[in-house]
């Protein structure tokens, strides 16, 4: 009784069709993707913009132990 009722099951690669699926959802979907990516990029490339060239170094913090 272990026998594997799958064994024989071959996956069905399923497309979008939509007459049968109806709706645009899908599309907006990827909209809002494109849109949210575009808006990312923006972004980063601002917040590197107002950054610049600027390079903080911090400097090694004393403690009572450490001999001068």
């Amino acid at each position: 009784m272990s026998e594997d009722k799958f064994k024989d099951y071959v996956a069905e690669v399923v497309e979008y069709d939509e007459e049968i699926d109806g709706s645009d959802e899908h599309k907006i979907r990827e909209n809002h993707l494109e849109v949210k990516e575009n808006l990312l990029d923006k972004i980063r490339n601002a917040k590197a913009k107002a950054k610049g060239n600027k390079t903080t170094f911090r400097g090694n913090i004393r403690t009572e132990n450490e001999k001068s």
